[in-house]
């Protein structure tokens, strides 16, 4: 969460935080055989991309950073615990098309911080009326107007032209606008009664897929830290920050074909994700 996911996946322009899944031109899919990566002009693109969507991060976050940030002494270092399915059934609701109603648990805060990852960083990010029923879904009440403001300022038309986009948002005619986000693993880093810090490691796509695309889709690798509370009955966003990695060495896979990718995105769901 978007823009991302990537759009920079974390809490936007005025977070101050590091780069995230929405917004990076290069930053989610298949691009070419991993050896011939791109060329300097699609590396500049890309690092432009990745220079906005930071901006949009820490201008989202802004505000709710300065109220007080938390230092981590040794004694609340995360523990470690694998990353391992605990057989909790998944929760059944939805507000929208996003999971709602967590339980009240460490365990239900990093099944929150996982499904609003997948949804900060979605395609939906990128127009307004997507974005606007995101936010109200997984940001606190009170912060929900703020975010709303905060992220308009940073997904404007320049942004949304600088990634292929229409100036709504929206893929052009003939193209697949790709921007997905995979949990692949959860850990709690503080928590209390009723917050909780959830960081949550990711796997992205992001591009253009199309036959003349000049921002094919790529894949990155980052983590989305979140500050969850306890409101509404369920756990939401007060803030969240993402940076890169960890990243594995790249594989020499095939980069699949335009009508691949696009067929891929309209063929396979989504998942809802628990700890």
């Amino acid at each position: 969460m978007s823009p991302g996911d990537e759009q920079g996946y974390t809490d936007y322009p005025e977070t101050g935080h590091t780069r995230t899944r929405l917004p990076d031109p290069d930053p989610y899919g298949g691009a070419p055989r991993r050896p011939h990566r791109t060329s300097s002009r699609s590396l500049v693109t890309v690092v432009g991309v990745v220079v906005l969507l930071i901006a949009a991060i820490a201008f989202a976050n802004r505000g709710d950073d300065a109220a007080g940030g938390t230092t981590t002494t040794k004694g609340s270092q995360p523990r470690a615990a694998a990353t391992a399915a605990s057989g909790a059934k998944p929760v059944d609701t939805k507000t929208g098309t996003i999971p709602s109603g967590f339980p009240h648990t460490e365990q239900g805060a990093q099944s929150a911080a996982a499904n609003y990852a997948v949804a900060l960083g979605s395609a939906e990010m990128f127009t307004k009326a997507g974005r606007d029923s995101i936010l109200q879904a997984i940001i606190t009440p009170s912060g929900v107007a703020s975010s709303e403001a905060a992220f308009d300022r940073a997904y404007t038309s320049a942004f949304s032209k600088s990634l292929g986009l229409n100036d709504d948002g929206t893929a052009p005619k003939g193209y697949t606008f790709v921007s997905r986000t995979s949990p692949i693993g959860t850990k709690v880093t503080e928590s209390t009664g009723d917050t909780a810090t959830v960081e949550v490691w990711c796997s992205g796509l992001l591009g253009l897929a199309g036959e003349n695309s000049t921002n094919p889709v790529t894949n990155t690798w980052f983590t989305i830290t979140m500050k969850l509370e306890w409101a509404a009955g369920d756990w939401k966003i007060v803030t969240h920050s993402q940076k890169e990695g960890p990243a594995p060495v790249p594989g020499d896979d095939r980069a699949s074909s335009a009508d691949e990718m696009s067929k891929a995105v309209d063929e396979y769901g989504g998942f809802t994700y628990a700890r």
